[in-house]
């Protein structure tokens, strides 16, 4: 592992889910941007 010494700052119960919250956050941000900024996005959800 590279960044194996964060893991002596930060306790990975604690680390792994905020980054993996984090990863979700962006996911779903990205995601409603391009929902509602554009007209094909929600026409392909809606089918």
């Amino acid at each position: 592992m590279n960044n194996g010494k964060l893991w002596t700052v930060v306790n990975p119960t604690v680390g792994i889910p905020a980054m993996l919250g984090g990863v979700a956050l962006i996911a779903f941000t990205v995601h409603f941007a391009v929902l509602e900024n554009t007209t094909w996005f929600p026409a392909f959800f809606g089918g």
